[in-house]
């Protein structure tokens, strides 16, 4: 018997290696080898699908953050981690994925992560404050404003559209991109561990 949950399992690996729009309710159902009305007992249409896929994939993600930040022995090596896996996740991901869910369910995306509790603002808050508490972040820094800038900054690293793989590798942006913010956030000591570290920050797919 096709669960409900091989449903969302066998619709998100889809979803993520093709983008949403190329696949229809008819191939994921090919790839279950079941019936349209198998999908239809559990959801109403496309859209409510790809909802409780993203709310899978949003749960994975912060569970995955946290298990990074648990490892790290600084807030640096945390920032590190979580940086390493996002790039791991886009060169997992088919770029028309997030393109397609923006152009085609706009507001979908943010409603899936809001219902997680915003919690990759809520993990770079906490990153910030134990950076602070251990003298490598600047005191007087707006964690508010550093959280959201952080996230906006990782999203960029996978914006295609705005940094054509062909023209810019993930090195040269992260180089580009996240080493000078963290530069800008980090105290003398801090400055000191994020060159020791800056490895981490370097894209090994």
């Amino acid at each position: 018997m096709v669960t409900k949950d091989r449903i969302i399992e066998v619709a998100s690996k889809l979803f993520v290696q093709n983008g949403i729009k190329s696949i229809t309710i008819t191939r994921i159902v090919q790839e279950l080898h079941t019936s349209k009305r198998t999908i239809y007992n559990h959801f109403k249409d496309k859209t409510e699908l790809l909802e409780s896929c993203l709310s899978v994939y949003h749960a994975k993600i912060k569970s995955e953050n946290e298990e990074l930040i648990k490892a790290a022995s600084n807030a640096i090596e945390a920032m590190g981690y979580i940086h390493q896996r996002i790039i791991y996740r886009a060169s997992q991901t088919n770029p028309n994925y997030f393109n397609d869910i923006l152009h085609y369910y706009p507001g979908l995306l943010q409603k899936s992560y809001r219902k997680m509790g915003n919690f990759a603002h809520q993990q770079l808050r906490y990153i910030g404050e134990w950076g602070i508490e251990d003298g490598l972040f600047l005191e007087d820094i707006d964690l508010e404003v550093t959280s959201k800038t952080v996230l906006a900054l990782l999203e960029m690293l996978k914006d295609n559209n705005r940094f054509p793989v062909s023209e810019f590798s993930k090195e040269r942006l992260t180089f580009g991109i996240m080493l000078p913010y963290m530069r800008g956030v980090c105290t003398f000591k801090g400055m000191e561990i994020l060159e020791q570290q800056k490895e981490l920050y370097k894209v090994m797919l």
